[in-house]
C-alpha cells in the first residue's frame, strides 16, 4: 500500500516536473523569437539610419546646388528685364530713326522746293518764252495785277522798279508797254510816249508795236499837239494797216483834221 502511494506521489511529481518544463520552454522560445525580432528590428533601424543619413549628406549637397539655381534664376529673372528693357529702348530707337528720317525728307522736300523756286522757270508773254527766276516773275505778276485793277500810280512804280532791277529781263518789252499804259492812265503824257518809243525801238516786231503807236497819238492829242499825232497815226495806219489799231487809227485821225 504504501508503496503504492509512494509510486502515486512519485508519478504526480514527475507528471508536475514534465508540466513546468513544458511552458519554459515556450517561454524561452518565444523570449528568442523576440530577441531576433528585435535584432531584425534593430538592423533595420541601422539600415533606416544608415539611409537616413545618406539621405542627408545627399540633401546638404543640393542645398549649395539649389542656392546655385536660385541664384541663376535671379540672374535670367533679371537678363530678362534687361532684355525687355533693351527691346524698348530698341523700339524708341526705331520709332526715333523713324521720325529723324520723316524730318530729313521734309526737309529735303523742303530744299528742293526753294530751290525748284529759285531755278529759272520758262514763262510765255505776248508769244514770247524765255527764262526767269521766281522773284522777277513774282515781282512783274504783281505789277500787272495793279495795271488791272486800275492802281495806275502803284502799277507805274512796279514797273519802273522792275525796269530797274531786271534791265535784260526777258519780260521788258512787256513792262515797258504797260509801264507806258500806267503813266497814260496818270495823265503823264511825256512819260508815257518815252515808255511807248522805248518799246517800240527795243521790240519793233512785237505784237503790240500798233497798239503803241495809236497810244503815243493819244498821248499827242491830250498834250494838244495834233501835228505830233497825226504824223504818228499815219504811221501807224501805214506800217499796220491791217490791225484793229490801224483802223481806231484811221477814226482818230479824221477826228484831229
Amino acid at each position: 500500500m504504501r508503496l503504492r502511494i509512494a509510486t502515486a506521489l512519485a508519478l504526480l511529481t514527475a507528471a508536475s516536473a514534465q508540466a513546468q518544463l513544458f511552458p519554459d520552454n515556450e517561454a524561452r522560445k518565444a523570449i528568442l523569437e523576440l530577441r531576433a525580432n528585435d535584432e531584425q528590428v534593430n538592423k533595420r533601424l541601422a539600415e533606416l539610419t544608415a539611409a537616413d543619413k545618406a539621405l542627408l549628406e545627399q540633401v546638404q549637397q543640393l542645398l549649395p546646388l539649389r542656392g546655385s539655381l536660385l541664384d541663376l534664376n535671379n540672374q535670367l529673372e533679371a537678363l530678362r528685364a534687361e532684355l525687355a528693357r533693351q527691346r524698348g529702348s530698341n523700339e524708341q530707337l526705331m520709332r526715333d530713326v523713324a521720325e529723324l528720317q520723316r524730318r530729313q525728307k521734309d526737309i529735303a522736300q523742303g530744299v528742293d522746293d526753294r530751290i525748284r523756286k529759285l531755278e529759272p522757270q520758262k514763262v510765255t508773254v505776248d508769244g514770247k518764252e524765255f527764262l526767269a527766276d521766281s522773284d522777277e516773275k513774282r515781282q512783274y505778276e504783281e505789277a500787272f495785277a495793279l495795271i488791272r485793277g486800275g492802281d495806275f500810280a502803284g502799277a507805274a512804280t512796279a514797273f519802273a522798279n522792275f525796269a530797274r532791277r531786271y534791265p535784260v529781263s526777258g519780260y521788258v518789252d512787256s513792262v515797258r508797254f504797260w509801264l507806258g499804259n500806267a503813266q497814260y492812265g496818270k495823265r503823264e503824257y511825256k512819260e508815257a510816249i518815252a515808255s511807248f518809243r522805248a518799246f517800240i525801238a527795243g521790240a519793233p516786231d512785237h505784237s503790240r508795236v500798233p497798239e503803241a503807236l495809236l497810244a503815243v497819238a493819244n498821248c499827242q492829242a491830250e498834250m494838244k499837239d495834233s501835228k505830233g499825232a497825226r504824223v504818228t497815226l499815219a504811221e501807224l495806219i501805214k506800217k499796220f494797216p491791217q490791225t484793229e489799231a490801224a483802223q481806231a487809227g484811221k477814226e482818230r485821225l479824221a477826228a484831229l483834221k
